[in-house]
């Protein structure tokens, strides 16, 4: 870290004051960009502070000096760049945005699609809609809101459209579109998207981002269960371990380990208590984890570790049904290998196939088994992994 990062961090005002008055007025790149590449390693105070430190230097004469600094994206700094722009916005400026807009890189468009949320221009429409999609996934979610505060609904009814796809990226693509455009009526639509999606934990780790966990679960228990369990998941594999804050996770485990069990909830505690004991045993995970998401995941492997497992699996096992939400949980952890083994006639043959591979790893599988699980799918591409196990 350079002196003058070091300055500009640092609660010295002195030195800070300086440093951020340089920074604005000579439009020093080199140091923003430093300042922007430290992003993991700054706590959130500290860039909250930087950035109220370079808001305060900003001013009618040298706003403009911004427009260099967003080949740098940050979000930490997006509000304090963006909002200062739109300041002091004129005719002039909103033009040259539109410019960068379809011209610029990826992390330029990122504040553009946060700038024309603030001004709202018409010509920007294109523009966002065109970005909406892409790959940065900063772009394509300030696209998606910012569509929404226009009030452009064309899109919102395409991205409906598109989770009836039956390629699961474009469903999945429409899914973070819905979520960032912010209109709650769209959860219902994805929540039933999930339930037959292969990728049903990358939905999972949008959908709070949309309507939270506890919100979910009052509308629907057996949703709400539904969208945590695939949140746990997806922990450490498709979703980030500090992503436990955003999911209030702690929070919501609590509340189901005081209220009254039923099968559902077996399932997703049971999943929870083995998904934090892979997580704190193995370096792997935690190791680029800051303190406090290291600190929190072993708060809740705590709190689990409390929990009367016995009562969990008694309940478990009713959640072997091909119709369940939570019977691949169950199929993980049972040792019930009669109810297994029911499973083998389901209609459903992806059930069928992972049960049959339950009974592998218990040591118990027969040639009866294989025959009962090859009859009941038609799948080819199914059939053939039977014949192989």
């Amino acid at each position: 870290m350079s002196d003058n990062l070091k300055k500009l961090t640092g609660k010295n005002p002195q030195d800070f004051e300086s440093v951020a008055y340089s920074l604005i007025n000579n439009s020093d790149e080199e140091l923003f960009s430093e300042l922007v590449s430290k992003e993991d390693f700054l706590f959130d105070f500290v860039k909250q502070n930087v950035s109220e430190r370079l808001a305060k230097v900003c001013n009618e004469t040298n706003y403009l000096n911004l427009l260099n600094f967003l080949k740098y994206y940050s979000p930490s700094y997006e509000e304090f760049i963006v909002s200062t722009l739109v300041r002091y916005a004129d005719e002039d400026l909103t033009d040259k945005m539109l410019e960068i807009f379809e011209n610029g890189t990826d992390d330029e468009k990122v504040y553009c699609a946060k700038f024309f949320s603030y001004i709202q221009d018409p010509l920007a429409i294109d523009l966002l809609k065109q970005y909406a999609y892409s790959d940065n996934l900063y772009l394509s979610s300030n696209c998606a809101s910012t569509l929404s505060v226009l009030g452009e609904t064309s899109s919102y009814e395409q991205a409906l459209e598109m989770l009836a796809s039956d390629d699961e990226f474009t469903r999945l693509d429409g899914v973070k579109f819905l979520v960032s455009y912010g209109k709650k009526d769209a959860v219902d639509e994805i929540i039933n998207v999930m339930k037959k999606s292969s990728m049903a934990e990358n939905m999972a780790g949008d959908v709070p981002y949309l309507l939270d966990v506890f919100s979910l679960y009052s509308k629907n228990r057996t949703d709400g269960l539904f969208v945590a369990n695939m949140i746990i998941n997806g922990l450490g594999e498709i979703l980030g371990l500090s992503q436990v804050f955003d999911f209030q996770l702690y929070d919501f485990l609590d509340k189901l380990i005081k209220e009254p069990k039923n099968s559902e909830v077996a399932a997703v505690l049971i999943n929870a208590i083995d998904k934090f004991e892979t997580l704190t045993e193995n370096d792997e995970y935690l190791f680029d984890e800051s303190k406090d998401t290291k600190q929190e995941i072993l708060e809740i492997k705590k709190l689990l570790v409390c929990v009367n497992q016995g009562e969990l699996f008694d309940l478990l096992d009713l959640e072997l049904k091909a119709e369940s939400l939570f019977v691949y949980t169950a199929l993980e952890f049972t040792e019930n290998e009669q109810k297994v083994r029911d499973l083998l006639t389901s209609n459903n043959p992806t059930v069928v196939l992972k049960s049959l591979e339950v009974l592998k790893q218990m040591e118990s599988i027969t040639q009866e088994d294989k025959k009962l699980a090859y009859d009941s799918v038609n799948d080819e591409n199914i059939k053939s992994i039977i014949l192989a196990i």
